[in-house]
């Protein structure tokens, strides 16, 4: 048990917290924070001066939140009609000043943070989010409803996400970006509008990915963006490629995006000899 003595240096006087919030002994409390009734928060978790926490909610153990972030207000979303919804955040994040992260919209739903993520200022993370794991955002980055980040995605800053867009593992996206449409994993996307311009192969090589893998990969990016194929026969080109997890992952990914629904893949950039001729 940590005695009455120690909570006090942990918490600090002028917080507002909830009786019926859920704090683990070991979380620290800066000056004027706010945390609501329905709020749960795990071991050894820092909370800055000015940070709003409303619920329900719930935080894992070592995050570290920034002054002025605001955490499980509700969804923005116009057809939220006051439903009981979440938001969920795992282990290890850092999310700085001035982040907002909404709750769902629908009734039981959740926005989710996984784990180990960097949340620059000024993020923006909306209603019915899911951000997996070591996700980069960088400062002033805008996330509208239901988008999907894979893990290890790394997003340049002012970047603006439209809904319900999907953004592939390991991929990375150039600042000030407008994405309209799902980002391939693995692949350097750029651009107003957006285009893959290439392979992330800084991100990969910091992955740790094998020279074989490395290898398929770009024979992947050749077929998907250099050879004109229509998608359809770029993924059958992709079936005859040396089988290992990151061909997999890249090609259910394609194929989930051009289903009924989804909002497609952003295109490759044109080669100049193309576009002299447009």
């Amino acid at each position: 048990m940590v005695g009455v003595a120690r909570l006090k240096t942990l918490i600090h006087p002028t917080a507002v917290i909830h009786a019926d919030a859920q704090l683990h002994p070991t979380v620290r409390v800066g000056p004027y924070a706010v945390i609501g009734e329905k709020v749960k928060v795990g071991p050894e978790t820092t909370i800055g001066a000015h940070v709003v926490l409303e619920g329900p909610t719930e935080i894992g153990a070592r995050n570290q939140i920034f002054a002025g972030a605001a955490i499980g207000l509700e969804s923005q979303d116009k057809k939220y009609d006051g439903a009981l919804s979440w938001v969920k955040i795992g282990d290890d994040n850092r999310i700085r000043e001035y982040v907002t992260i909404n709750r769902a919209t629908g009734a039981g739903e959740a926005t989710t943070i996984g784990n180990g993520n960097l949340l620059m200022a000024y993020v923006h993370v909306a209603h019915n989010c899911a951000i997996e794991d070591a996700v980069v955002i960088a400062n002033g980055v805008a996330l509208a409803g239901h988008v999907h980040v894979e893990s290890r995605a790394v997003i340049g800053g002012m970047v603006g996400i439209h809904q319900f867009v999907h953004i592939g593992r390991l991929a990375m996206l150039g600042g000030m970006s407008r994405i309209d449409r799902d980002v391939p994993p693995y692949m350097l996307v750029e651009g107003n509008p957006s285009r893959v311009r290439s392979l992330n192969l800084v991100g990969l090589k910091r992955s740790g990915i094998e020279a074989t893998n490395l290898v398929s990969l770009k024979k992947a990016f050749r077929i998907l963006y250099r050879s004109g194929l229509p998608i359809n026969q770029a993924l059958e080109e992709l079936d005859l490629l040396t089988d290992n997890s990151y061909i997999q992952h890249l090609r259910r990914f394609l194929q989930l995006s051009l289903t009924e629904g989804r909002r497609g893949t952003i295109p490759g950039k044109k080669r100049i000899k193309d576009e002299e001729c447009n």
